[in-house]
């Protein structure tokens, strides 16, 4: 019954989506090219707010839980475990003054309306992975781009996202490679849950009346043996999810 309910509310929303990328596309075109970086960065920010509500239509609702003081003066590698697309619009915009910027797969930098253009002119980087050289390469650029600038990094060290919800074991390479690369960084290790269950039955429809958590745990501070940190931070991480039966 949950499943057929879910067909006109998923076409609802699918809509509402579309809609919203497509009238952002050429905001955030005029804010960037006219007004500049901070501009476009708020109307980034104000585009994932959107497409958060557009979620309500499917009985979704968010808990943010941030207890740190987390500094806005220094560089950031926020490490959450990757579940959906739906992972993303609360970390923009519930992390936006710390000006997130992502390791995306490439082909993510083309032909999608608001998101494409985003990855382009954003700050975040497009990684080929089925090619490390170019992929590595890319994300040493966001380090001292982070660093330089006091933003923020995200990166899915998972690679790929979980479709149950059950945590994978970490690729370790390219967030040791932004340690490298932001040395004065702190990492911020986020636990999301439930965001899998959008996705539950496919593509189509998706699932109704989930309630996505994202919690952020303390901030690290980056030491000499990378292998710890990044065993370190995948604790945390792992920590806060919630495995159903």
């Amino acid at each position: 019954m949950q499943k057929i309910l879910a067909c006109p509310l998923t076409i609802i929303y699918l809509i509402l989506f579309g809609f919203c990328l497509v009238v952002f596309h050429p905001i955030q075109w005029i804010c960037f090219n006219l007004f500049g970086y901070s501009a476009h960065g708020k109307s980034v920010a104000l585009l994932n707010l959107c497409l958060m509500r557009c979620t309500h239509t499917l009985g979704t609702t968010y808990t943010f839980d941030n207890r740190h003081d987390i500094p806005t003066d220094r560089p950031l590698i926020i490490v959450p475990n990757h579940q959906s697309m739906h992972d993303i619009p609360p970390i923009i915009w519930y992390m936006r003054k710390h000006h997130p910027k992502f390791v995306s797969k490439i082909e993510l930098g083309k032909g999608i309306p608001s998101v494409s253009y985003n990855l382009r002119h954003g700050g975040s980087v497009l990684i080929d992975r089925k090619d490390s050289k170019q992929a590595l390469a890319q994300i040493a650029k966001l380090g001292r781009y982070i660093e330089q600038h006091n933003r923020s990094a995200v990166i899915f060290p998972e690679g790929t996202r979980s479709r149950t919800g059950h945590p994978k074991k970490f690729q370790p390479t390219g967030l040791k490679m932004l340690m490298k690369n932001a040395p004065s960084a702190l990492v911020v290790p986020i636990s999301i849950n439930n965001s899998w269950k959008m996705l539950k039955y496919g593509k189509f429809p998706y699932g109704i009346g989930n309630h996505l958590t994202f919690e952020v745990h303390r901030a690290i501070e980056i030491s000499k043996n990378l292998d710890e940190m990044v065993a370190q931070t995948e604790a945390l991480v792992n920590s806060g999810i919630k495995i159903e039966a």
